[in-house]
């Protein structure tokens, strides 16, 4: 089976959990996901902060290892690629720099090549969208752009303003909505601020463009 016969993404059993207290250990928060994304999408990315966004950005990249389950770019676990390659899969730009801390376990020549030398899964954590000299136009062309060359897209964004809702609405073709750990899809905007959560995360800003 070659890479093309896989899924760009899969998501399997995910967990993720952060713990307190020193003896008396508890739970502090948990980050559950289960999905898969079998060809190029623009997927937009909402959730309240604290709510599991970035972590998931960073276990999808290798940067953040889970307590359970698997992340496959193209067939391939992130988490068995060596380090510097990882990002030939998946790469994750929190706004304007681009992330790549690793928890070195296992050294690196005993972990696999990565199958492919361009990224195949782009994650941009909340980008900065500047509304000066066609700026967002630039943006939105070069999300088009890996989108045309088949290259998996998710796009972050914390809604303050209308006009965050309107690129969102614009560029993506499904959604995904996190909120305390827990993480639904949507395949439209319709869809996705038809959900109570989403509706009072937005505000105001679900009616945009209505």
């Amino acid at each position: 089976m070659t890479m093309a016969d896989q899924p760009i993404l899969v998501v399997d059993g995910l967990t993720k959990v952060y713990s307190t207290g020193l003896l008396n250990r508890r739970e502090a928060f948990r980050l559950e996901a289960d999905f898969a994304i079998d060809r190029p999408r623009i997927v937009g990315v909402m959730g309240p902060n604290g709510s599991g966004k970035t972590t998931l950005f960073e276990m999808i990249t290798g940067s953040n290892r889970p307590t359970s389950g698997v992340i496959r770019c193209c067939g391939q676990n992130i988490h068995a690629v060596r380090y510097r390659e990882r990002d030939r899969l998946a790469i994750h730009y929190h706004q304007s720099y681009q992330v790549r801390h690793f928890a070195r376990r296992v050294p690196s020549f005993m972990l696999e090549r990565a199958i492919t030398d361009y990224p195949i899964v782009h994650l941009f954590d909340e980008p900065q969208f500047n509304t000066q000299d066609g700026y967002i136009g630039f943006m939105l062309e070069f999300f088009r752009t890996l989108y045309a060359r088949e290259r998996l897209v998710f796009l972050c964004v914390h809604p303050h303003e209308a006009y965050h809702v309107r690129i969102m609405r614009e560029i993506c073709h499904e959604f995904v909505f996190v909120n305390r750990g827990k993480i639904s899809r949507a395949p439209d905007f319709e869809t996705l601020v038809a959900s109570d959560a989403v509706s009072q995360y937005l505000g105001k800003l679900a009616k945009v463009g209505t």
